[in-house]
């Protein structure tokens, strides 16, 4: 967790919301009360806005188009990357690099659907014996008028005409089977190959590997599966300020990030290979990336203008291509997306830990999801419960809470603050100038969402 102070990482939550709208009330045709904003300046062109590092800054990225890039950076970059074979045990979550075909007929021999007989013919019928359970052998045919005592999943013997279910089945006194009602031809039988044939495909090249997928390759005759490898990351904690044990004291502060990211970046899909940190030294930033062999570098603090400020100029001596040079978004304005001269990337966040969580979602999470060829999550909106104010010129990202059929806006949702986003489910996208009670508003899906979490800080 830093707060370097600087003017960069400042947005409306700092401002007093009639401050943030006196900003712009001088005559340029702000309306407060339609909550309206004059027109943005025309976007520059995407190659307009591509520069090396050194080059004069320019403009901040739309927030849509922001993740736009990074989504076509990590699809580029993915087009590069050698497929690995894994074991099923290794493959969760992972997306499949060739078609899933299968190796074997679904069933691969005609099975009971259920337990009890096997009958042949028209009954009553002599019951054999022995029985036959899943796993085993029994008889290889039965005769008409005989019958076996079967289990679910067991083989079929040859010239079964179906199975008879447990309770429609009754034994006489001799021991003869007689069927309540009689089964019809082929009932209670799946028959070998009604779920596929060898050599089906079961599912497509960039199928997202699940836990359903895991059982249904195995069933198929997989050991192993041809799969995109996961991205490799490395986390670089950059501040002199950080602690990474006890409390604060003496202008210290805990590592709020450190921590964070990690499992975060897991739940993406990636494999965090390394967390280093390294302070406030240009030097050590510098041998970091160069010696970094991970396809994304995550960087924390060190990306607006300061004097220990470092990420830039580093990039500036590497000869890196900014494609994401600030996002008018708060909070987490100046939040780079860099391309190396090798071609790896280097995700640059700000300090205030919610607006380094603004900068994972903008730029880290659709750059990771392309680099593994993810299928993008389509987008959803919901209603926002309560008004929402917003920036005058830029998209404001809000924790909510999911409450039935609305967005539930929390508090605590300064730059500087994770209160609001621990009890969240998603994070809504509130438009220049704020969202009315009511207005629908396009969310972003946190990776803990499922797990029912009930704080709330409303």
């Amino acid at each position: 967790m830093t707060a370097r102070g600087t003017r960069e990482d400042r947005d409306a939550d700092d401002l007093d919301v009639e401050e943030a709208l006196a900003l712009v009330n001088d005559g340029n045709g702000f309306d407060r009360g339609s909550a309206r904003v004059p027109a943005a300046a025309p976007a520059e062109g995407h190659e307009g806005r591509r520069s090396r590092a050194h080059d004069t800054p320019h403009r901040a990225t739309p927030w849509p188009e922001a993740r736009a890039v990074a989504a076509r950076a990590g699809r580029a970059a993915g087009a590069r990357r050698t497929p690995v074979s894994v074991t099923l045990d290794a493959a969760l979550g992972l997306v499949l690099a060739a078609p899933l075909t299968a190796l074997t007929d679904l069933p691969s021999f005609d099975t009971s659907a259920m337990d009890g007989w096997a009958v042949a013919g028209p009954g009553p019928w002599d019951v054999r014996d022995e029985g036959v359970l899943a796993g085993q052998t029994g008889p290889d045919t039965l005769a008409d008028g005989e019958a076996v005592r079967i289990a679910t999943g067991a083989r079929i013997p040859a010239d079964t005409t179906a199975v008879l279910r447990s309770e429609h089945g009754r034994l006489d006194e001799k021991g003869r089977l007689h069927a309540s009602p009689e089964p019809s031809p082929g009932q209670d039988i799946r028959p070998r190959g009604q779920e596929c044939r060898n050599g089906d495909q079961l599912l497509p090249n960039g199928a997202v590997i699940t836990p359903a997928v895991l059982g249904l390759a195995a069933a198929a005759g997989y050991d192993t599966l041809a799969a995109v490898p996961r991205p490799r990351v490395e986390v670089l904690v950059l501040g002199d300020e950080l602690l990474t044990e006890g409390r604060p004291h003496d202008g210290l502060i805990r590592d709020a990030l450190g921590p964070m990211l990690p499992p975060w970046l897991r739940a993406l899909g990636a494999e965090v290979v390394a967390v280093r940190r390294l302070g406030d030294d240009a030097k050590a930033l510098q041998r970091a990336v160069s010696s970094s062999l991970a396809d994304l570098i995550v960087t924390t603090g060190g990306t607006a203008g300061g004097p220990v400020d470092h990420v830039h100029p580093v990039l500036r001596r590497l000869e890196a291509e900014l494609l994401v040079d600030g996002v008018t978004v708060r909070p987490g304005h100046p939040m780079l997306l860099a391309r190396l001269a090798d071609g790896r990337h280097l995700v640059g966040l700000p300090g205030n830990p919610l607006a380094a969580v603004s900068g994972l979602l903008t730029l880290a999470e659709p750059l990771l999801g392309a680099l593994a060829t993810r299928p993008a999550p389509e987008p959803y909106t919901l209603p926002l419960r309560d008004a929402v104010h917003g920036h005058p010129y830029d998209t404001r990202l809000i924790p909510v809470v999911l409450r039935g059929d609305a967005a539930v806006p929390l508090h605590y949702n300064g730059p500087a603050m994770l209160r609001g986003i621990a009890a969240a489910d998603a994070l809504a996208v509130v438009p220049p100038g704020g969202a009315r009670a009511g207005q629908e508003a396009e969310l972003l899906d946190l990776p803990w969402a499922a797990a029912g979490i009930g704080a709330c800080f409303t």
